[in-house]
């Protein structure tokens, strides 16, 4: 499985105790309506399979999680700040009126003043926002998804207007 057919749920923050057992801080926001019986950490960017024991989810977007093998501290203390992924088909189901800011991949990036900057070529949440990234002038920018420089999302046509500050991209263009 490659990125491109998983979805990012969170990442491992710390082991705790001498057993194996590892703390998730989930920043998919229905985290207890996942599917949570193998997990898929990256790993040397490839996503590795790992099958869970035990779990116990807490209301603070965290969860203890067991896995299978893993049965002390030595064997779990590398997984540590890794990222960790479903399957696309784990996905949960949503509404009809359900946009989430991932949902921008392959939309066209149009600014108010610069123009068409390009499709967005991924969505990556970062603690606090969202980033898009887009291939501008034939380099790889990044802009934040804020509600401030967000102006219209034009689902029907896959585009999405926006007002970036004033030379928020030239520091990609040096």
């Amino acid at each position: 499985m490659t990125l491109n057919e998983a979805f990012y749920i969170g990442y491992i923050t710390k082991t705790k105790g001498l057993k194996g057992e590892t703390q998730i801080f989930f920043e998919f926001e229905n985290y207890d309506d996942l599917n949570l019986e193998v997990l898929f950490l990256e790993i040397n960017s490839k996503l590795v399979p790992f099958f869970v024991d035990q779990h116990k989810l807490y209301p603070n977007s965290t969860g203890l999680f067991l896995f299978e093998g893993l049965d002390n501290i030595d064997k779990v203390k590398d997984l540590v700040k890794k990222k960790v992924y479903l399957p696309l088909n784990k996905m949960p189901a949503r509404d009809e009126d359900e946009f989430y800011y991932t949902d921008l991949v392959n939309y066209m990036a149009v600014d108010e003043n610069l123009g068409k900057l390009g499709a967005i070529i991924a969505v990556n949440e970062y603690p606090q926002q969202f980033v898009a990234t887009v291939v501008y002038q034939e380099k790889e920018v990044l802009f934040p998804l804020n509600e401030d420089f967000i102006l219209e999302i034009d689902e029907q046509e896959k585009i999405l207007h926006l007002d970036l500050p004033e030379g928020l991209l030239d520091i990609y263009l040096q």
